[in-house]
């Protein structure tokens, strides 16, 4: 009897929280309901009364999608919308292709739009159209007063539709004339791969749109196929990621096929996934080093996080970026896009490396990065310490201990550019980019030409110089202080002449790079900048020294 009384009560106790939750949840679900409504009808009657009363003609796309943007900018920089009118930046993002001319532009001082950087192999490129020349017209349609986007999207159009345009070239008096057609522009994942050393195979991956995978696979394979792989450098160095879905199957080259490399948890039942590598991986026992930096991030950061997770590899090179967030592409009215974030993602350790809390910020709504004493630990596969938040710490660190100095200001003001475009009427050819070198000659000459366009700057401590004279003025002490602020101006101020001297390096650097694209384009910068790499230089260091890297990664 006293059994079956408890059971009642049970049962009544389980129907009352079952009955009182479940309206609690209605409660919730209809008052967030309400917020929902009560906002959309305090927007859509501002709108009313904006069109009603407002003196000028408005433009109601643009006032809505400007409230869009404010509205998304205030969660975080990755939920984004997307209208139709912007519907191939969508497929750019994902696949790399779009059609035009295949070309970078920029403006110039003059509000001028000019041709900065032709992709090798590209409709621009194979029709003879010059870094450096300036765009007059497209499809007779004069580009003045036109901003670089505008002319970016006339430069655009249907695969094999005629696009006509006339260009202004140094040195030539009267505007060249093309006329050839768009293409498809398919930009390659893998930017440049080589066997690097024999049997060590060198991968730079710039980006993981859909073909990324395939890339990677089709580079280490061809190495392969010279001399049997013992290491592999994957540079994820300026990679801001992509599709998750490319970075699992690369990580499935080199992992047992079912190894879990990622988790992702949201608010929705559908946001959480465990990520397995789907196959058997093709390189199960090659050493691997993952070059990272600063701008590493997302999907590039999974990899580079599953790689030291699971203690398959080294990691080498500076802190990663930090972006634990997933996005999902979520279509809305009128063909439009939400690229919205949904989850957060975790690597094998648990951890995740989400460096900046978006949901809370500091009381002037700036965003707020997760401080170093509220890390937690987390322990990889053979039990080294790794922490969460604020990117993935490389095994080996690289620094890059160049400053800013009187080479980033001339590199500001784009005399490399200009001077590069000088250069190429001189120089019919030029050596090859794994030899090539600036010459003293070259170099005084480019010295001269700083000169003769009366190049001048005012560094970053002049600017703070000033403002620490008005604040001293304005506590009364600069006339107390007169002879240490004539002491110290007179140390900042910039000697032309001494500061070329002493950053030659960085001069000749950014200047070689400037030359070498016009003659053998992005492969040939990067196999010049290869020369004097001290990340691929660690790398390499690390991969042909067997005990340090076996210790690194804690193996018995």
């Amino acid at each position: 009897m006293k059994k079956n009384i408890i059971f009642r009560v049970s049962l009544l106790i389980l129907f009352l929280l079952m009955f009182f939750g479940a309206n609690a949840q209605d409660d919730f679900n209809q008052t967030k309901t309400t917020r929902i409504s009560r906002n959309f009808d305090i927007f859509n009657s501002v709108l009313r009364e904006l069109d009603l009363n407002y003196v000028d003609t408005l433009d109601y796309g643009k006032i809505v999608t400007n409230g869009i943007d404010y509205m998304l900018a205030n969660i975080d920089p990755y939920t984004i919308y997307i209208p139709e009118s912007q519907e191939d930046d969508l497929t750019m993002m994902t696949s790399g292709e779009y059609a035009g001319i295949g070309a970078l532009i920029q403006q110039n001082a003059q509000g001028q739009i000019f041709i900065a950087e032709p992709f090798e192999g590209k409709p621009a490129q194979k029709n003879d159209v010059r870094a450096g020349d300036i765009i007059l017209f497209v499809d007779g349609i004069s580009t003045k007063n036109l901003t670089t986007s505008q002319v970016s999207e006339k430069l655009k159009g249907y695969p094999n539709s005629v696009i006509k345009l006339k260009l202004q070239r140094l040195g030539i008096e009267k505007p060249v004339e093309k006329e050839f057609l768009r293409e498809k522009i398919v930009m390659d994942a893998v930017s440049y791969y080589t066997d690097i050393q024999p049997n060590i195979a060198y991968i730079l991956l710039s980006d993981f749109t859909d073909h990324a995978a395939l890339e990677v696979k089709n580079a280490l394979n061809q190495i392969n196929e010279k001399s049997p792989l013992q290491a592999v450098i994957l540079d994820l160095r300026d990679n801001g990621g992509g599709l998750i879905n490319e970075a699992i199957t690369i990580l499935s080259y080199f992992l047992p096929k079912g190894t879990t490399v990622v988790t992702t948890k949201g608010k929705l039942s559908t946001a959480n996934r465990i990520y397995k590598t789907p196959v058997e991986p093709i390189f199960p026992n090659v050493q691997l080093a993952v070059l990272t930096n600063n701008n590493t991030a997302s999907a590039s950061e999974i990899i580079a996080g599953a790689v030291q997770d699971l203690d398959r590899g080294i990691v080498i090179g500076e802190r990663t970026f930090g972006k634990g967030l997933v996005q999902s592409v979520r279509p809305v009215s009128f063909g439009g896009y939400l690229k919205v974030t949904t989850a957060k993602y975790y690597i094998p350790s648990g951890r995740c490396i989400q460096a900046i809390n978006y949901s809370n910020r500091n009381s002037d709504g700036g965003i707020m990065y997760v401080p170093d004493s509220l890390t937690k630990v987390f322990y990889t596969a053979n039990g080294r310490k790794v922490k969460d938040g604020g990117g993935i710490t490389p095994d080996s660190l690289v620094n890059d201990e160049r400053n800013v100095n009187i080479a980033y200001y001339i590199y500001a003001k784009n005399l490399y550019f200009d001077y590069a475009n000088i250069f190429v009427q001189n120089n019919p050819t030029i050596a090859p980019p794994e030899s090539f070198n600036i010459s003293d000659e070259n170099f005084n000459d480019f010295v001269k030409y700083l000169k003769d366009n009366n190049f001048t700057y005012t560094n970053t401590s002049e600017k703070y110089f000033e403002e620490l004279k008005k604040a001293a003025k304005f506590d009364g002490i600069s006339e107390q202080a007169r002879e240490e602020f004539n002491a110290l101006q007179k140390k900042l101020k910039p000697d032309l002449d001494a500061d070329i001297q002493a950053h030659k390096t960085d001069i000749e650097n950014f200047l070689g790079l400037e030359i070498i694209r016009r003659y053998y384009f992005q492969k040939g910068e990067i196999i010049y900048s290869m020369q004097n790499d001290k990340y691929i230089d660690a790398a390499l260091g690390l991969l042909n020294n067997t005990l340090i890297y076996n210790k690194i990664l804690n193996k018995k």
